[in-house]
């Protein structure tokens, strides 16, 4: 039996503070290769989810603690879809198909996503990260998940 108890998210989410990213994952599957890949991200506010898509892959989003932002984009990056995650006025899941051009913003630190979807894991590959999005690391992806925040806001 495989269990995510409050000290496994407590310890997930204080490995996320201090990782560079400001994200960490507890994976549920047991191999890369599984055919339903399962996994707790902690995600701290900061944290850059670069939008892109799984052309394989529909996904399916649970906010096991905290509050998030789901944004889905056309082609050329305008924003179709925000959905909410967690929280009192939250969504309590959100299933999206393949294809889907999205991004995860976090609101509120403590912030731990349970995360589905078709296996086996393939890493989003280079036409899977849409021209308009900002690379990770750079002051336009800084700008981006500003706005994002900006967005939750109002």
């Amino acid at each position: 039996m495989k269990t995510i108890s409050a000290g496994v998210l407590d310890a997930l989410t204080d490995t996320a503070r201090t990782n560079a990213r400001l994200r960490m994952n507890h994976n549920l599957h047991p191999t890369h290769e599984a055919p339903i890949q399962r996994l707790a991200i902690a995600m701290e506010p900061g944290t850059y989810v670069r939008p892109h898509r799984h052309p394989q892959s529909w996904e399916l989003l649970i906010p096991l603690r905290g509050r998030f932002l789901f944004t889905s984009f056309d082609d050329a990056g305008k924003p179709l879809e925000r959905h909410f995650l967690g929280g009192a006025d939250g969504l309590s899941a959100l299933e999206f198909d393949a294809g889907t051009w999205h991004t995860v913003t976090s609101l509120e630190s403590g912030s731990v996503i349970f995360e589905v979807k078709e296996g086996p894991y393939v890493p989003v590959q280079a036409g899977d990260w849409p021209a308009w999005s900002a690379e990770d690391g750079t002051q336009a992806a800084a700008e981006f998940l500003a706005a994002m925040h900006a967005a939750a806001k109002g």
